[in-house]
């Protein structure tokens, strides 16, 4: 659709020369080829929102892009640390973050296996981005993972023309700090142009011992042709981040500690070295308990080398070659765990006893290599669009783990793997769409993608079934899928409207194929997407709406099953929908304030749908399993209403925003029962800012924001078991296991830029 403006236009400047001027309009163009064939554009009859380079800029203060983009329609954003920086994650139309399909100059970025993307290895990537678009639904084709709900397609900065250098700090609450330095060459010799920038960013965080050490980089290096762009871009990150994954159990939460984080604290029966009691008999901490080095580690680096030409006016391509390598561990500890799950034997201690089980610290590894390349060839007259693509992309990846210690345990090997396999997936695929204009106001949209996949894991797992057996890997998978997508669109004076059809296929991911049992392998999920939409803008005001049934085939979901190895289980549901409506809004009050907002209203469930409950004995010993049948009831995670606001205040240099966001209620499980979900929560923040210049420098700008300035207590994302013990024959009362994303409460940033 014609898109709602939510974020202030960008601003292009050009050069202060004809030649300049020339060279800018030029290098727009040619940039724009990279990634136009697949985001979306003024006419494409799909529902998506463009957050701006500015936009970015001002409420960047450190956190995540999920962050950045969290006032965007029927987007919900999470933070493990509860802060926006470390490890965070988002949905979109209560779609999970491994359903999303996100690029970054149209190169895939979601991890091949997971299907995932971890935020937490692309500190402050937001500091070197020219703009974010959010395409819900299906979308246009794309690159990479499915498009299972949403696309989020990124482009990375615009080389400047001009020299400049600025540097950018922040400070606030939770010991809080970012860094970075920027700096561009300018055109050179009318070829070439360098940018780069450095971010450093230090967190303690708001969960105990939830602190994040992370840095980031971004190099940029162009040469500009007549008729040609030839670039290179390298981007990475290095992040230490504490583990905090674990949430707060609910019963925690009600005695009033919102912070407490289980990751790397001792049982409570645990002795010390001497055998004396580390808690009292209370429960109260006797000494430190804690296991500090429980860490994540990850170092990952990306490389793009693009090439883009115009033939002529209506005739343009671009090939990008592209290459990503990561590798990195957590690491645990393990308390009281048995040897064999280690690959190490029993040993006999100084009294003459067989030791079985003992207190281990492990490393997960993984180091992956993922390589491929992307193109597409554009031809754009009056009445005509086209674009055809596609990319092929490779993934080699080793997961395997070691222990680095091991408590009275003689004779330790840390180069030893008690667990190692392998994983490649091909993933190819071509596209042809384009739009045909019946006139200027009516025009029709055809897309049609062809995707193939192979998948193929072998190896060991860290696994072990009830009868001590190792999980062996052995997975090999090919999948074909076509996806077509369709549409109308008519625009006319401020007035546009749409509807389409669109259809996507998802393979499953890693977990779904590994915590599976071998006679339950999980098959493919279909979506079958159809929207509609109207909006209208002036210069004073605009107004849009969506509407939208998501209808899914054999959709994977938590039923409360666990595997032979313990593991949850998901399996394919024939029947689920998600259905809505968004509404997005804005105005402007005279020359110093405007308005922008939106609201989300669905229904989102599943059909048919029998839940596993497992069932204990007064001994906590497992008995057995029922079954709980629901004719309809609510997928996970996916709040009925969702709804943002700003205001904007701007006078002479000076701004301000007042930002709101509210979220239903969210159900941890699929079962809509209350004990098991998330509360609704209503968060607001402040954010104000001065920009001034001198003769010293070229911009000054200081910004200070309150977040959840109302100190609002509330919880973002979770997870519950529950089972039922010793005979209880009433399931609404079942026991449970849980953990809850609690948020900071007030908090503060601070930042000052110095541009030169």
């Amino acid at each position: 659709m014609k898109k709602v403006l939510l974020f202030s236009a960008a601003t292009i400047s050009v050069g202060t020369g004809l030649k300049a001027e020339t060279e800018e309009l030029k290098s727009r163009e040619l940039e724009e080829v990279v990634i136009n064939a697949t985001k979306a554009t003024e006419g494409t009859p799909m529902a998506f929102t463009d957050v701006t380079k500015e936009s970015l800029k001002k409420n960047n203060f450190g956190q995540d892009i999920p962050y950045l983009i969290s006032q965007t329609p029927n987007v919900i954003v999470t933070s493990d640390a509860g802060t926006g920086i470390g490890y965070t994650g988002f949905r979109v139309r209560g779609t999970d973050a491994n359903r999303i399909n996100i690029t970054v100059n149209g190169v895939p970025v979601n991890d091949s296996e997971s299907q995932g993307v971890f935020w937490v290895n692309m500190p402050d990537f937001a500091s070197s981005v020219e703009s974010v678009q959010i395409q819900r639904g299906v979308g246009t084709s794309t690159n990479g993972a499915a498009a299972f709900g949403a696309t989020i397609a990124m482009q990375t900065i615009k080389p400047n023309l001009k020299p400049y250098a600025e540097v950018n700090s922040s400070a606030g609450s939770f010991n809080t700090f970012k860094n970075t330095v920027s700096a561009g060459t300018g055109l050179i010799n009318d070829h070439f142009v360098v940018d780069a920038r450095y971010t450093k960013i230090d967190s303690k965080g708001f969960i105990d011992r939830a602190k994040a050490d992370m840095s980031s980089y971004y190099a940029s290096a162009a040469y500009y042709g007549n008729d040609f762009v030839l670039r290179y871009q390298s981007f990475g990150s290095s992040e230490v981040t504490s583990q905090a994954w674990n949430y707060v159990p609910s019963y925690k939460i009600a005695q009033g500690n919102r912070t407490y984080n289980s990751c790397g604290e001792y049982y409570v029966d645990r002795l010390d070295e001497n055998g004396n009691k580390m808690y009292d008999e209370d429960g109260k901490v006797i000494k430190d308990t804690k296991y500090y080095d429980q860490t994540d580690n990850y170092w990952q680096h990306h490389h793009h080398l693009s090439y883009s030409q115009s033939f002529t006016n209506q005739l343009s391509m671009n090939v990008t070659l592209h290459y990503t390598n990561g590798k990195g561990y957590y690491e645990d500890y393990k308390y009281n765990s048995s040897l064999y799950k280690f690959g190490l034997k029993n040993f006999t201690d100084a009294d003459g006893n067989t030791v079985k089980k003992t207190d281990i610290v492990r490393r997960k590894w993984m180091k992956n290599d993922f390589y491929g390349a992307i193109y597409n060839l554009n031809y754009t007259s009056e009445i005509l669009n086209l674009s055809f693509g596609g990319g092929i992309n490779n993934y080699d990846g080793n997961h395997f783990g070691n222990v680095i210690w091991a408590k009275n345990y003689n004779n330790l090997s840390n180069g030893d793997r008690y667990y190692d396999n392998d994983g490649e997936k091909l993933d190819y695929n071509l596209f042809l769409k384009g739009s045909y204009y019946f006139s200027p106001a009516l025009s029709v949209f055809g897309d049609l993608q062809f995707r193939g996949i192979r998948y193929q894991v072998n190896g060991t797992s860290d696994r072990f079934d009830y009868d001590k057996n190792q999980q062996i890997l052995d997975i090999d998978k090919k999948y074909e899928f076509f996806n077509p997508k369709a549409g109308l669109n008519y625009s006319k004076d401020g007035h546009n409207a749409f509807a389409s059809f669109s259809m996507a296929n998802r393979e499953p991911n890693r977990n779904n194929f590994t915590d599976a049992e071998a006679h339950e392998r999980p098959t493919f999920e279909t979506l079958y997407d159809y929207e509609a939409g109207y909006s209208y803008s002036s210069k004073c005001w605009n107004i849009g709406f969506n509407a939208y049934y998501m209808d899914y085939d054999n959709q994977l979901i938590l039923t409360g099953k666990l595997s032979d190895i313990g593991e949850a289980l998901t399996s394919n549901i024939k029947d689920s929908y998600r259905a809505g409506i968004e509404i997005m809004a804005g105005f402007r009050v005279g020359k110093f304030m405007d308005w922008n907002g939106n609201v989300s209203l669905s229904r989102n469930k599943i059909k048919n749908f029998t839940e596993t409950v497992d069932l204990y004995d007064k001994d906590f010993e497992w008995e057995n399993t029922t079954e709980v049948f629901y004719e309809k009831t609510d997928i996970s995670f996916s709040p009925d209403l969702v709804a943002n606001s700003i205001f904007n205040f701007y006078v002479k240099g000076f701004t301000a925003s007042f930002m709101s966001s509210y979220v239903g209620k969210q159900y941890l499980d699929n079962t809509s029962c209350n004990d098991r979900s998330i509360d609704p929560y209503f968060v607001n923040n402040l954010q104000i800012g001065y920009t001034f210049s001198t003769s010293v420098f070229k911009e000054i700008g200081l910004n200070f924001r309150v977040n959840n300035i109302f100190n609002h207590k509330y919880e973002t994302s979770g997870w519950v078991y529950s089972y039922a013990v010793d005979g209880v024959s009433d399931l609404s009362n079942r026991s449970k296991d849980d953990g809850l994303a609690t948020q900071a409460g007030t908090n503060f940033m601070g930042s000052i830029s110095l541009k030169f």
